[in-house]
């Protein structure tokens, strides 16, 4: 079973590994055009509101770059992240791995597995996800047998070794296209700023649950058809160049870095000053 919750529970050293999700694509940063924020960060916001009420300092790191796979979640970004002494990390990887015409799913479930046992023979508590459910999702809704197996997969692992867990395949409100991106892959703000509650949620803190939990008002006819025309753009810009680089073996993360690679304070940039490093564990 996942850990019991405790809402006095506070965490001071969070690491964030992953892929585009937990970069944060498409919840575009106002304080850099450079960067995207995400529901990793939005998280680190609330963790450290939670801490500084503590008067305890916090730090986040953010390891996650688009593009990548499982095998760089639980390779580099893993023994960085372990490096940094956490006592919190969210591992969500293996979303590219999905996508791929062959997947080993067993395969993915124990590279999870024993990153898990890594993280939490470290002392860290562990953070996971389940996909999405794409029953209502146009041309993914083909990977939802994938989805359903990887999703329970992430529940036993978590059960087995008393991780939590971000139900994303239960967040109903995530079936509506309107919270994805036009790329119809990544979140939009709104997609973020849910997820960061759920996951909140999960950690055993208390929020408003039919804010994040609720769907949308039904869209109307004619908001309907603004999807349809949508999807037939989405076909030409994002999915043919989705294809284009896996057939040449390339991906969108290649040659970048990830947005926040050192432990640091962090505070909202609207009411506190830069960050800076955190000395090592």
């Amino acid at each position: 079973m996942t850990p019991a919750h405790d809402p006095h529970r506070v965490w001071t050293r969070y690491v964030a590994i992953g892929d585009s999700f937990t970069e944060g694509m498409s919840d575009a940063d106002p304080e850099r055009e450079d960067r995207f924020v995400g529901w990793a960060d939005r998280l680190a916001h609330h963790l450290d509101s939670v801490a500084e009420r503590a008067h305890l300092p916090f730090g986040y790191a953010n390891l996650a770059v688009r593009g990548r796979t499982l095998s760089d979640v639980v390779g580099p970004q893993l023994d960085t992240a372990l490096t940094m002494g956490p006592d919190l990390v969210s591992m969500v990887g293996g979303g590219n791995d999905l996508l791929r015409p062959s997947v080993d799913l067993d395969g993915l479930a124990q590279r999870i597995e024993d990153a898990v046992v890594r993280l939490r023979s470290s002392g860290a508590d562990v953070l996971l996800a389940t996909p999405t459910d794409t029953r209502d999702a146009g041309l993914f809704r083909a990977l939802r047998g994938r989805h359903a197996v990887h999703a329970a997969n992430i529940f036993t692992i978590a059960h087995e070794h008393d991780c939590f867990v971000v139900n994303l395949w239960g967040m109903a409100s995530l079936r509506d296209w309107r919270m994805w991106s036009e790329d119809r892959i990544h979140l939009t703000s709104e997609g973020h700023r849910r997820v960061s509650l759920a996951a909140l949620t999960a950690l055993g803190h208390s929020t408003d649950v039919a804010d994040w939990s609720t769907p949308l008002p039904a869209p109307d006819r004619a908001t309907r058809r603004e999807e349809l025309r949508e999807h037939a753009t989405w076909v030409r810009t994002h999915a043919a160049p989705w294809i284009e680089r896996r057939v040449r073996g390339t991906s969108s993360g290649d040659g970048r870095e990830a947005k926040r690679p050192r432990l640091e304070h962090f505070r909202d940039p609207a009411q506190a000053p830069a960050p800076h490093a955190l000395p090592d564990a």
